[in-house]
């Protein structure tokens, strides 16, 4: 199957349009076939050994985000801590989370015992699973920018709290919180770099040839 020049730049565009959703949210609902079809694309990412590790808890319930938004503040203020004094105020600035106000949640996780003990691809490298299941997040973002959707990953948190809120069993791996919804607007830039918490590298200085170039 060939990709059109047109299907190609709406890829690129897609891409480079794609944020970290925190404060935009908008309460409207997103109907259940186009949550469906962004859960789909997530579920046909790059898998190794085609194990598919992951699964997408998808929450709507009012209680259950709250048991998350308050294990979020309490690890967020362990975190603010960790910073100097003027990174400390201007991360206490910056809203890094959005999820009471979004409609949807979904918590993607990675079971690492699926398909047995011994997968093809996961034999040297046993985080491969792991990275499938990353592969599977970008697969859902992307898929939601091209829905005109914004999504916020809550990074922010700790597993346990959101295993109790979700009655997930010990033995499978969280991988993300994110947040979904319909937003009033997509920042050209993303916000961290908009506010000057860190600029964009150049592309360049991220591309080596045949070997590590010396900084």
């Amino acid at each position: 199957m060939k990709i059109t020049e047109l299907e190609r730049d709406a890829v690129y565009k897609t891409i480079f349009s794609r944020r970290d959703v925190r404060g935009q949210f908008k309460p409207k609902p997103i109907p259940d076939d186009v949550l469906k079809r962004i859960l789909t694309a997530a579920h046909h990412a790059p898998s190794v050994g085609f194990m598919q590790p992951w699964d997408f808890i998808v929450v709507k319930n009012q209680v259950v985000k709250e048991k998350i938004k308050l294990g979020f503040e309490d690890a967020n203020k362990t975190s603010a801590a960790m910073f100097d004094d003027e990174k400390m105020q201007q991360y206490k600035n910056l809203k890094l989370e959005g999820i009471l106000e979004s409609p949807v949640g979904i918590c993607v996780t990675c079971d690492r015992s699926r398909n047995g003990p011994v997968v093809l691809g996961r034999t040297i490298n046993p985080e491969m699973d792991l990275y499938s299941s990353v592969c599977a997040v970008q697969n859902l973002w992307l898929a939601a920018r091209a829905e005109n959707i914004g999504v916020g990953w809550v990074s922010i948190i700790h597993d346990d709290v959101i295993k109790s809120a979700l009655n997930i069993p010990e033995d499978i791996n969280i991988i993300a919180y994110l947040c979904l919804g319909y937003v009033t607007q997509f920042n050209d830039k993303p916000e961290l770099e908009k506010l000057g918490w860190l600029p964009r590298r150049d592309v360049d200085s991220a591309i080596h040839f045949d070997g590590w170039k010396q900084k």
